[in-house]
């Protein structure tokens, strides 16, 4: 059981997967920050002013001059503004993301491109790259062209 599971864990799918979680981790660290401290603001300057992380809903009667003194009386509070900052954290999140994966699916696409097939110069017709001699019109053709 042991050999099994060390096997599992040395393939390199794991390995990729874990790397994969840890700059993940890292980088919505990075976006995360990018909202809070690049994109919220002007857009709160845009509104008045209006910090979303202050933003709330008090579920008691009583009233609080902010979200910290809320907190600090342990008021049952809904937090909208956190959720908006974090609906934006996931909407860039899911854009770069959606950017990276575009991009390197066009480079794989070049990349598998590969000719295996060449135009006899004399009926027009696709031909193996490697024929010496034309199969529809028999012609012969020029040095074979190595395979790619």
């Amino acid at each position: 059981m042991w050999n099994d599971f060390k096997a599992f864990i040395m393939r390199g799918n794991v390995i990729d997967m874990a790397v994969g979680i840890i700059i993940g981790g890292a980088f919505g660290k990075i976006v995360s920050s990018f909202v809070s401290d690049i994109v919220m603001p002007p857009i709160g300057l845009f509104l008045a002013g209006v910090d979303f992380k202050d933003m709330y809903v008090n579920l008691t009667d009583a009233s609080y001059a902010s979200l910290a003194d809320a907190e600090a009386a342990g008021a049952p509070v809904i937090k909208y503004g956190l959720f908006i900052n974090n609906c934006i954290d996931f909407l860039i999140i899911a854009l770069v993301i959606f950017l990276v994966l575009r991009a390197l699916m066009k480079f794989k696409k070049q990349e598998e491109v590969e000719e295996t097939e060449k135009e006899c110069p004399f009926c027009k017709t696709k031909i193996a790259i490697a024929a010496t001699r034309c199969p529809h019109c028999t012609s012969q053709l020029n040095e074979p062209t190595e395979a790619r």
